[in-house]
């Protein structure tokens, strides 16, 4: 579960840091970028994927999957930036014209070396109209042309009223059919990244002080990441509002014996963690905050074991439910209110999801959260969550697992 997402996860006040808890390392030389190579593989199976679809082209406007791909980072605005990726032959980008110097900075340093096109569009101009042009010019007027998930309706529509020939579909089977088998480079930075916020976690844990505010001890973690060179933050949940699995906005203090749940994660070079820690302050759990972090780990551990080549997605969620619905916390989404686990890369949550009715089957290099909970509303929640990858043989987790909720990290 992505922190950004969550409620009041946006603030934070910048805490005082503890003198006598030493600084963390800055950890920025230690990831490695994608190499033009890995992109140029990327590039050959989306044609692939594109001839299997029987796709003409995919179009990919700003956001990560234009990054993925291109290695270009471009947000989105009302202006269009596109890159039209044909099955056959190199790409070419519609560009804003008083943008395509800046443009050109970017894709020419890209995998498709000297071989692309930009075109570019006057603030006068129909951007939908130059597309179109380009897509009679490369034979592609009659082809399905498959549109980037996250790419704004307004483009899509725009460019399927120029091209009136063209068929206008999907390209979710090419960049989520890529994007799903994570590469050993893509692994090894959300490795590091994983524990790099499992680093600031633990950094800030060791400040912990009753009376802190969520905010207070959310610009611990911020500053945790900060030291190893990352941006990153957490959303800080405290009592009862542990049970609203994305937050609440009502103020919030840090007390002693009661839960607190943070959510958060990090990006290196472009790549995602996602991880989750609950635990108590000055070791006073109840017997009851016990037995529910005990559930819950045993349903994590669940969700692990049925994490395998040719396992439905949907079966990892099973398990873990079947745990808790078993301790008496069920049926259904009574108590675990949200699915086990969501993909996940360079996007916080991406294809595909371990939910219910999903039988897409599991393949090595498939990359998930693993993140039971159980929240009982007007008392607390617990969530344990984790980044894990599949294996050829099963599955294994990017860090260490907590060990209860007055030991919540591996390392103390």
């Amino acid at each position: 579960m992505t922190a950004a997402a969550a409620a009041g996860a946006g603030t934070s006040v910048l805490a005082a840091t503890d003198s006598k808890v030493a600084p963390l390392a800055n950890r920025t030389r230690e990831a490695k970028r994608i190499t033009l190579a890995e992109r140029q593989r990327r590039i050959t199976k989306a044609q692939q994927l594109m001839g299997e679809n029987k796709l003409g082209a995919i179009a990919v406007a700003g956001g990560t999957s234009l990054q993925y791909f291109s290695g270009v980072r471009w947000g989105t605005s009302e202006r269009m930036f596109i890159m039209v990726l044909p099955a056959k032959g190199n790409p070419f980008f519609v560009v804003p014209a008083f943008e395509k110097d800046r443009a050109m900075e970017q894709i020419s340093v890209g995998p498709f070396g000297n071989d692309f096109q930009v075109v570019s569009w006057e603030e006068d101009d129909s951007p939908y109209q130059k597309t179109a042009v380009m897509l009679k010019e490369r034979g592609l007027a009659t082809a399905s042309i498959g549109i980037e998930e996250t790419t704004d309706f307004v483009f899509a529509d725009g460019i399927g009223k120029a091209a009136t020939q063209a068929k206008i579909t999907s390209a979710t089977p090419v960049t989520a059919g890529c994007r799903m088998i994570k590469s050993p480079e893509e692994l090894t930075l959300m490795r590091f990244a994983s524990d790099v916020t499992l680093k600031a976690f633990e950094w800030a844990y060791k400040q912990i002080k009753e009376g802190m505010t969520r905010e207070e001890f959310n610009g611990l973690i911020q500053a945790g990441h900060a030291q190893q060179g990352y941006v990153g933050g957490a959303m800080v949940l405290v009592a009862e509002g542990s049970a609203l699995p994305h937050g609440t906005l009502k103020p919030q203090v840090v007390r002693e014996g009661t839960i607190i749940l943070i959510d958060g994660g990090c990006t290196v070079e472009g790549y995602r963690s996602d991880i989750s820690r609950t635990f108590t302050v000055g070791g006073k759990a109840t017997d009851k905050m016990k037995q529910v972090f005990e559930i819950v780990q045993k349903a994590q551990a669940a969700a692990l074991k049925a994490t395998r080549p040719g396992a439905a997605c949907e079966a990892v969620d099973a398990a873990a439910r079947k745990v808790i619905v078993d301790a008496g916390y069920g049926p259904g989404y009574t108590y675990f209110t949200h699915r086990v686990g969501h993909g996940m890369g360079m996007d916080g949550h991406e294809w595909p999801y371990l939910v219910k009715q999903n039988t897409r089957p599991l393949e090595p290099g498939m990359t998930f959260s693993d993140e039971p909970g159980i929240y009982i509303k007007g008392e607390f929640g617990v969530r344990l969550e984790d980044d894990m990858v599949v294996t050829e043989n099963g599955a294994e987790l990017f860090t260490g697992q907590s060990r209860s909720l007055d030991q919540p990290f591996a390392n103390l």
